[in-house]
């Protein structure tokens, strides 16, 4: 928030620097406190006719246009598909501790919702899953077992959404690969084969479904200045392209979104829709946070997120 609005605020408010003690000298199960006894008091004015105008104005509490028919036939197609892959699917919590996205992630605690319990609502999962992961690998400390986490989970985004087939709270496919590095880049290359796998495969059988996804395209971005390239295209590319001749393999050199978190390759998996524009559903890469959560510089983790809410509306027949 602008320091400006803030300003205005402890004017209205008549304290100066409340902003500093709610923040900085209120403990946190005082300030929970503070926020639960303000809440309360504000829920008992609403009246039920409030009750029914908030409801019908604000986005974050619409439902959304698909049918739980059509929800659960997105996880029918999902979770066998992760099964057989080996990966876990985690039923996770509505909610997650209090800086789950911008700690480690770095993006905007304005960008999602803020509970009055110390706590947020999941905005990416994947943020969620990479605590699990860290809690799993830290009761295996140094193992060179490897956790792989899945979830089908509805997010809540805070910021203005914008762009079609986008809304406030959305299905996603949260992945998450974490162990320790192997020497030659061979946990990193096996993690995005892995992940790619399982995008590419799940993307046959919406294909079978009667979803439209025209000329897809798995694209790497190498953030070592293309010194990887050549592992890339032996180790990933290559078994890859004879695995599904079908689809386009290459590299996005001029990629600038997610270079403030990924780290050595990211990776974006797109589609023509039925009108011809290219559409990317698919995002991740490697980052540090289980490095940051065990304080561990042999961690390796690899995210990826694939938008199954945004999928259906774009590239669904009907």
């Amino acid at each position: 928030m602008e320091s400006g609005h803030l300003a205005r605020i402890e004017r209205a408010a008549g304290v100066d620097g409340l902003t500093d003690i709610l923040s900085d000298r209120l403990s946190p199960s005082d300030l929970r406190s503070l926020l639960l006894e303000v809440h309360r008091r504000r829920a008992a004015a609403v009246t039920p006719a409030q009750l029914l105008r908030q409801y019908q104005r604000d986005r974050f509490s619409e439902p959304s246009d698909l049918s739980l028919d059509d929800l659960h036939a997105l996880d029918a197609l999902v979770l066998p598909r992760l099964a057989a892959s080996g990966y876990e699917a985690v039923a996770l919590s509505p909610v997650c501790p209090l800086g789950t996205n911008s700690v480690v992630s770095t993006v905007p605690q304005n960008n999602v919702v803020t509970t009055g319990r110390g706590t947020e609502v999941i905005a990416d999962a994947t943020n969620v899953l990479a605590l699990e992961c860290a809690t799993r690998r830290q009761s295996a400390a140094g193992s060179t077992d490897v956790v792989r986490l899945a979830a089908s989970q509805r997010v809540v985004r805070g910021q203005p959404i914008q762009g079609r087939g986008l809304s406030p709270h959305f299905k996603l496919l949260a992945l998450c690969t974490a162990g320790r590095d192997t020497g030659g880049f061979g946990f990193e290359t096996t993690a995005l084969t892995e992940q790619l796998t399982i995008q590419l495969r799940l993307l046959e059988s919406m294909a079978r479904d009667g979803y439209h996804l025209n000329d897809v395209e798995v694209s790497l971005t190498d953030l070592n200045g293309g010194t990887r390239k050549p592992v890339l295209d032996s180790r990933v590319f290559a078994p890859l392209a004879e695995a599904f001749p079908e689809v386009r393999f290459g590299y996005d050199d001029d990629r600038t979104s997610g270079t403030n978190y990924y780290t050595d390759v990211s990776l974006a998996v797109s589609a023509r829709d039925a009108r011809g524009e290219r559409i990317t559903f698919s995002d991740g890469g490697f980052t540090t946070w289980t490095r940051q959560l065990l304080g561990n510089a042999k961690e390796r983790l690899l995210i990826g997120g694939l938008g199954l809410e945004l999928t259906h509306r774009l590239f669904r027949d009907g």
